[in-house]
Formats: structure tokens, sequence, C-alpha cells
């Protein structure tokens, strides 16, 4: 009962990591730079799953994934009650925090060395791949890692979505609570110790991205000339 939850659990937490670093990235650089009628708007939406109980994220996805959906009746594509929707379900959950973080350390970035690049010849999408984002890369990895830990600890999102079928959708939260109502006290032990081992590794990988040393802004900028004084 243990691996297969536990390797469904991981392989929830990949593809939902995938999906909060592909959306919660440009997000991220549309909060953090652009100025729009709605910002606020927007951004309250992203942030909303933090505060809403997950069984209201859940409804709302099985409204959005369900029979009547664009998804079921134009695409044929069906998630509820699969591994798929539980990933989904566990971006959801996750996207704030990569959200939240990625935005506060990109609107962090130096805007004299960003126009420093741009005064060299460097165009947006350079200066963006090379300088902002390397810039910015602990606060973005900290928010993908925090997305990430709580992707694997979702549990009453995923319930809504996906339900609970061994071996198919029953990753580790929802494995504890099965065990927990049939008092496999035991099972209950080993799979908390290890969910707890995997959050505290995931919390510690981010406290050792916030504390790292940063590197000097000119090392991010290997399309600037450097100039040597001579004596």
């Amino acid at each position: 009962m243990i691996w297969p939850a536990l390797g469904l659990s991981l392989l929830v937490t990949v593809v939902a990591t995938l999906l909060i670093a592909a959306i919660g990235l440009p997000l991220s650089l549309l909060l953090a730079r652009a100025r729009f009628r709605g910002r606020v708007v927007v951004e309250t939406l992203v942030l909303l799953p933090l505060v809403l109980p997950p069984s209201v994220v859940g409804f709302y996805l099985l409204i959005a994934l369900g029979r009547g959906s664009p998804l079921v009746e134009w695409l044929g594509i069906n998630l509820l009650f699969t591994w798929q929707g539980a990933a989904l379900a566990s971006a959801v959950v996750g996207l704030p925090l990569m959200v939240q973080s990625a935005r506060a350390a990109i609107a962090e970035v130096d805007p004299s060395v960003e126009n420093a690049a741009r005064t060299l010849g460097a165009t947006e999408l350079r200066v963006l791949w090379r300088v902002t984002l390397p810039l910015a890369r602990r606060g973005i990895l900290a928010g993908l890692l925090l997305g990430a830990a709580r992707a694997i600890s979702e549990f009453g999102a995923t319930l809504m979505v996906a339900g609970s079928i061994p071996g198919r959708t029953q990753t580790m939260p929802l494995a504890i609570y099965d065990a927990v109502q049939n008092r496999q006290y035991d099972l209950a032990n080993q799979m908390v110790l290890i969910m707890t081992a995997l959050a505290f590794l995931c919390l510690w990988l981010v406290r050792q991205a916030e504390y790292s040393r940063r590197f000097s802004s000119a090392s991010f900028l290997p399309f600037m000339p450097v100039r040597r004084s001579h004596d």
C-alpha cells in the first residue's frame, strides 16, 4: 500500500510541478512588471486557493472538468478520477506559492542592471533570459519548491477531483486517511514519517536557496565587455 501510493504521489508531484512552472513563471512576470486594469483582480484570483477550503477548490475543478465543460464536450478529455486530474488539482493549490515568491523576486531585480544590458544592444528576450531570471532565480526556485511541497501534500481538492482509488488515484495523503479509517495505525505511522521527511526536505531546500550566497549581477551579463584597469 505504501509504495504504490508513494510512487503515484511522486508522479503527481512531478507533473504538478511542471504545470506550476509553466503557468506560474509567466504569471509572475506579468504581475511583477506589467501595469494593466484588473491587475489586482488577477493577482487575487491566483492567490485565492491559498485561503479557500480545499473542498471548495475541488468543487470548482469538478465543474471545470466535469460533464458539460468545454474540456469534455469540445476536446473529449475527461480528467475526473484519473491521476492526471490529481496532478491538475495539486498544481492549482501549489500555484499561488510559486507566484507569490517568484513575483517578489522578479520585482526586486535592479532595473539599472537590465537597462545596462539594453544599452549594450540586448533584446528584451535576452535581457529576460540572461539578466532578470538569473538574478531572480533563488526566489523562483524557492517558490517552485514550495509549490511542489504543497502539491505532494494535497488532500481535499485531489479527493474531490480524482477520488481515492488504490493503485490509480490514491496518493500518500489519501492512503494515510484510509489507513487511519481502517485502524491500520502502524501503516499510517510509516506513511506519515515518509511524508514528513519529504516535506522537511522541500523546506530545507527552500531555506538553502534563500541563504545561499548571491552572485554579483555582473556575472549574469556575459555579453557585457569586462574592462580591466592597467596600472
